[in-house]
């Protein structure tokens, strides 16, 4: 006869001895800690989203990304037509030209702006423009001459944010100088602006212009290549700058001082002509420039940081694991819940400190807070030293080489996977003579 007792006695006995039960344990245990892990990411999300918010509103008083489109120039004329009673009728259609040769040079001076535990970078611009236009024959456009309003021609410039212009902006077309004013005569091309009326336009030959802008702007500067041949210079005292867009610098140089950079883009390399009437194309896909990047951006790196986070407790599971099978002491799910959660407190440590100091200061008092703890908390229920020390050597070994990891951002993938391939092989060798089956049965 069956004696329930009894078989609860070693059922019961043979949950706290067998190998197999205790990783599907830890199996559970580590899903369970996985809910506090994506609450780590969500509070990462959440302070980078206030960081935002604040780099936002201090841009919005000093001036955004600026995006620079030109020049350019408009030239309206009349299009007839005849309506269903054969009356006829004309509208107003604008012809967008855009230059043969546009050269464009300038210095980017930076700075860094704080509000409260926040930081964004500003910078003024002062850029040089010239080059040359020609007046295209229209009659390639099906547009006859005397319907054209020579004298409503428009010369354009595009800036995002109009709130960075520091100084006026005055015109050299030719021979004479205008003074530009807010607006677009349409917004086909860019969608803000300033632009002036010119009485100069000279339909043979090539027009030649001239200008200078000074305008403030916030992490990015953006250029796009209405001209023939583009070719833009640009150098700064900031040191770790982004090049992005469509097209890359073809030469630039980097240094801790400052970089320079120059771009040459043909018309070749777009998607659009030199002239074309209404809004038949749009440019935007072909800006190209460059981001002021801050290298100490605390929330990407905790972001990188935190993917390793289910990597780090797996792995200091299976330390105190095989403890247990060594030392012939059995740890509580609760020891290990409590070992979990203070390997995820590392992170919220992270986060907290590096706000105030140094990441890579914030990184070794937290990896080290945390080593701390969990030896001494792995003496308490162990009362071997040698464990301890042992975990504390394996917390050391995870902690540094996450942080080179981190600081090979290029080779973050090769690197973490010959650091697995070498855990995993060390576990191997390490366990290669446990009869697991002999473990079932003590």
């Amino acid at each position: 006869m069956i004696n329930p007792q009894e078989t609860i006695k070693k059922t019961s006995s043979y949950i706290k001895t067998s190998a197999t039960v205790k990783i599907f344990s830890m199996g559970i245990l580590v899903l369970v800690l996985l809910i506090p892990a994506s609450m780590i990411k969500s509070l990462i999300h959440e302070r980078e989203s206030r960081k935002n918010t604040v780099v936002d509103e201090i841009s919005s008083k000093w001036g955004t990304s600026q995006t620079i489109t030109g020049p350019f120039i408009t030239i309206p004329y009349k299009n007839f037509y005849k309506d269903n009673d054969e009356k006829t009728k004309f509208n107003i259609n604008y012809l967008h030209i855009l230059p043969d040769e546009l050269n464009i040079s300038g210095e980017i001076m930076p700075e860094i702006r704080y509000r409260s535990l926040y930081e964004a970078v500003l910078y003024n611009v002062r850029l040089d423009f010239n080059g040359t236009i020609k007046i295209p024959p229209l009659s390639h456009l099906n547009i006859e001459d005397v319907n054209v309003l020579w004298d409503k021609a428009f010369f354009s410039i595009g800036i995002t944010d109009l709130r960075g212009i520091q100084e006026k902006i005055g015109i050299q077309f030719n021979e004479a100088v205008y003074d530009c004013n807010p607006g677009l005569k349409t917004t086909d091309l860019a969608s803000s602006g300033v632009g002036t009326l010119i009485q100069s336009l000279s339909t043979e030959g090539k027009n030649k212009f001239s200008f200078k802008i000074n305008v403030n702007g916030s992490e990015q500067l953006n250029f796009i290549p209405v001209a023939e041949t583009n070719t833009v210079k640009l150098h700064s005292k900031w040191p770790s700058p982004s090049f992005n867009g469509a097209f890359l610098p073809a030469s630039r140089e980097v240094k801790d001082d400052g970089f320079s950079a120059k771009w040459k883009v043909l018309h070749l390399n777009r998607n659009y002509p030199q002239y074309w009437i209404g809004n038949q194309y749009k440019i935007e896909e072909s800006a190209f420039g460059l981001k002021l990047m801050l290298t100490a951006d605390v929330y990407q790196k905790a972001t990188r940081i935190s993917k390793y986070a289910i990597m780090f407790i797996i792995f200091t599971f299976s330390a105190f694991f095989f403890s247990e099978i060594i030392n012939k002491r059995k740890l509580h799910p609760i020891q290990y819940i409590l070992i979990g959660l203070a390997v995820l407190l590392f992170y919220t440590l992270l986060i907290s400190l590096s706000e105030y100091i140094k990441f890579n200061y914030a990184y070794i008092a937290s990896a080290a807070s945390i080593t701390i703890a969990i030896t001494g908390y792995a003496y308490g229920i162990i009362k071997n030293k040698r464990f301890a020390y042992t975990v504390s050597g394996i917390l050391t070994i995870l902690y540094s080489y996450l942080f080179i990891v981190l600081q090979l951002e290029d080779y973050a993938l090769v690197m973490g996977s010959i650091g697995l391939f070498i855990i995993l092989s060390s576990v191997m060798y390490i366990t290669r003579k446990i009869d697991w089956y002999a473990i079932e049965t003590d």
